[in-house]
Order: structure tokens, then C-alpha cells, then sequence
């Protein structure tokens, strides 16, 4: 984040020996990213946080990528892949990975159990919350979080996911690097830009510390970590001789965030606006959009869904969380789909909802967008879930091909 926020108890000066108001000496612990170079924070722990006292192998199941060779758009009907009925689902092991690259790998999650301590050591996550509620606690404290909610999680912060209202479906996005605000919303000293969509007050972050009490610090406690591996990725249990949740303050840039895509303001104009309009963050060679309900265009013929356009530097994924989108009608796209429009291949809305869009007023759609600029593989864990005759609706001619893949 572009600000700075201090909660709890820190020393006056940095890297001095620090004793908490209860009298327990301090640890202190630098997070930071680049190194030393980049945004960081530090935090003051009363166990030290190094202790580890095991380690054993956290198996990920089926993290087998495939080429989507020969080309073509997928839809893949996520839902399905979590039966209703099922519970004891958490949002950190009960993941099913859908698409991935060297840069990022998007999963999809549907949990009503609290999840293990868990940490991301490969990079920062976001989860965006298609319904339900929940507590994320983490080391630097609590967040509230709610459907449409963006959650932005740093890479190894230990943190847990306990759901609040029932059943939670979450899209996660795990990057191989870090992701920030875009840089074209920011002054050159970080501050939010007047007259760009998202600013400092739509953000929210830690609010208290969260200190485990006494008997709960002194316990082993296992957290799950998602780290690089031979050729991939891998995961570890570590085991530690305290509970992470022993720290009395913070202070720094660095930190877990979130913020909904209510407060976010789209841009209108005469004709339809590129998808940039709608970027809300960014990482190592992608981004992500969130469209969300606006006034549509205001010239007399102005097409009002997105027109005809061919990615050449990126495989396009949108999320789609509110039902059948107006561009893409008739073509078995819901809640939870995901399509995949990859890079070398036009896409767009149908025929005939290109034609009838001449007039429309307003848009209720809501989605959530990745681009890449290297090609996704395919998950095989994710192929159950595939509409094999997507990619022909566009001619109208289901099941005329053969789908081989």
C-alpha cells in the first residue's frame, strides 16, 4: 500500500532493544519486499520468530498443467467442481487450481470451514469474494471481509480464513511477485490521484493488533506454506514453538488490505471505454479489472457492449459473478464461470447482442478480470468443469466440431 500505518506498541526508534507494556521482551521481525528496497514493515513479536521446531510436506493435490494447444476459448463452469452437500471445505487446502502461468495461477475456492494458519512464501494474493463473509486474521490483525469485497494478502504473511455467514465462494489469484494500485492512479510519491476510481479512503486495513493469549502463544503451531518447488509449486507444514499471533505492534507500508468493488468508479463517455478503464491492480506481467454496474454510452448508435478485439499480447480470464453477461447471451455463461480468450484469437459478444445493444441505458453486470502477457495452461483439475462446445457458439454451430483437447 502507498501509506504508511502504525497499530499497537513500537519502540521509539528502529532496531533497539524493545520491552512490551506487559513486560515481555520484543522480537523484531522486517517484512519487506526488494530486499531491503522496497515496502516493508516492521513488527515486534514476544516469541522469537524463527522457531521452528518441524517440518513436514503439505501435499497440493493435482497441480498438472496442459497446453491449451490447439487454440481456442474455454469456459470453464467452476460450481461444478464443488458438489453442494459437501462441508468441511476451507479456503486455503480446498482450492482447485483452473489456470496458470510462470506469473500467476487463479483458483477458485467454496469453504464454510476455518482454514489452517496459512502463509503464500511464492508471492501476494488477492481473493475476491464472490458471496458470503469472513474473518481474515493475520499477523498484523483482523479484516472484516464481504462479498465484493478485493482482498489483498502479501507474500508470507500468516494468516487464517474463518467464514462468518455460511458458505464462502472466493476467486484467489496467487502471484509469482507482488501486486500494487496501478501506477497510472498514483502521484510519484504514492498518493492516489484526484479524479481516479479507487482512492486512500476506499481502503481498508488492520484496525488492532490480535495477540493469542499467554497458554496459546506457548503451543506448537502448525502453519501451512505454499512455496517454489522442483519445477513448480510446493507445499510444507511448518510447525513453530509458539503461535505467529504474539505480536504487540506494527508499523510500515506493508500489510494486508481490502476494498469492495462498490467504491469503485467507472469511467463513462460518449462510446464504450477499453477495459483499462476498469484496472484496479497489477502485478509482474498482469492485471486485474473489476467491471461493475455503470450508465452505458451516450451517442445514439453507440455500441454499448465490449466490441470485437483480438489480445495480442494477452490471454484474457474474466470471473463472472452476477449471472448471464448481456455480450455473451445464450452461450451457458453463469455464476462462477470462468472463460479463458487467449491471445491470437478475436473475441467479443455474439452477433446478435452486438446488434441490439444500439439504446441500452445501463449496465448491472459485474465481472472480474485477469489479462496475462504469457499464455495460461490449463488445470487438469479444472478440465472436469470445461464446456467443451464454447468455443463454436460464436457461429451457432454446437457440437459441429469435434473437441479434441
Amino acid at each position: 500500500m502507498p501509506y504508511y500505518r502504525r497499530l499497537g506498541e513500537v519502540p521509539d526508534e528502529r532496531h533497539v532493544a524493545f520491552t512490551a507494556a506487559s513486560g515481555e521482551q520484543c522480537f523484531e521481525e522486517f517484512i519487506g519486499e526488494e530486499g531491503f528496497s522496497g515496502t516493508g514493515s516492521l513488527l515486534y513479536h514476544v516469541g522469537v520468530p524463527s522457531s521452528l521446531v518441524d517440518s513436514q510436506p503439505w501435499d497440493l493435490g493435482d497441480q498438472r498443467l496442459r497446453a491449451n494447444d490447439p487454440l481456442k476459448p474455454r469456459h470453464l463452469r467452476l460450481p461444478e467442481l464443488f458438489p453442494d452437500g459437501v462441508t468441511g471445505r476451507d479456503a486455503v487446502r480446498s482450492r482447485v487450481t483452473a489456470l496458470a502461468n510462470s506469473d500467476v495461477r487463479l483458483a477458485y475456492v467454496v469453504a464454510d470451514a476455518e482454514s489452517p494458519l496459512y502463509c503464500n512464501a511464492i508471492g501476494d494474493e488477492i481473493v475476491y469474494l464472490e458471496a458470503g463473509s469472513a474473518r481474515v486474521d493475520t499477523i498484523f490483525g483482523s479484516l472484516d471481509v464481504r462479498q465484493g469485497d478485493n482482498v489483498v494478502i502479501p507474500r508470507a504473511t500468516i494468516h487464517r480464513w474463518i467464514p462468518t455467514s455460511g458458505e464462502l465462494r472466493a476467486y484467489v489469484v496467487e502471484a509469482a511477485g507482488h501486486v500494487r494500485p496501478p501506477a497510472k492512479y498514483l502521484t510519484r510519491y504514492g498518493q492516489f490521484l484526484e479524479g481516479s476510481p479507487l482512492n486512500e479512503r476506499d481502503m481498508r486495513g488492520p484496525e488492532s493488533i490480535l495477540l493469542a493469549d499467554r497458554a496459546d502463544r506457548e503451543r506448537d503451531t502448525d502453519v501451512y506454506v505454499k512455496h517454489r518447488g522442483d519445477g513448480g509449486v510446493s507445499g510444507s507444514v511448518v510447525t513453530y514453538d509458539h503461535h505467529p499471533f504474539d505480536v504487540v505492534g506494527w508499523d510500515g507500508c506493508l500489510y494486508p488490505y481490502a476494498f469492495n468493488y462498490r467504491n469503485f468508479s467507472p469511467v463513462t463517455g460518449k462510446v464504450i471505454q477499453p477495459p483499462s478503464t476498469y484496472q484496479i491492480l497489477e502485478g509482474d506481467n498482469f492485471v486485474v479489472c473489476n467491471f461493475v454496474p455503470r450508465k452505458l454510452e451516450y451517442h445514439p448508435q453507440a455500441i454499448t457492449v465490449p466490441y470485437y478485439h483480438s489480445n495480442v499480447d494477452s490471454d484474457e480470464v474474466m470471473f463472472y459473478y452476477a449471472g448471464e453477461t448481456a455480450a455473451r447471451k445464450g452461450t451457458g455463461i453463469g455464476n462462477a464461470s470462468i472463460t479463458l480468450h487467449p491471445a491470437g484469437y478475436t473475441h467479443g459478444p455474439t452477433r446478435r447482442a452486438y446488434l441490439d445493444s444500439v439504446g441500452a441505458t445501463e449496465s448491472r453486470e459485474m465481472a472480474f478480470m485477469v489479462d496475462t502477457f504469457r499464455p495460461l495452461q490449463v488445470a487438469e483439475a479444472a478440465l472436469a468443469c470445461d464446456q467443451h462446445d464454447y468455443a463454436w457458439t460464436w457461429s451457432g454451430r454446437h457440437g459441429a466440431k469435434e473437441d479434441r483437447a
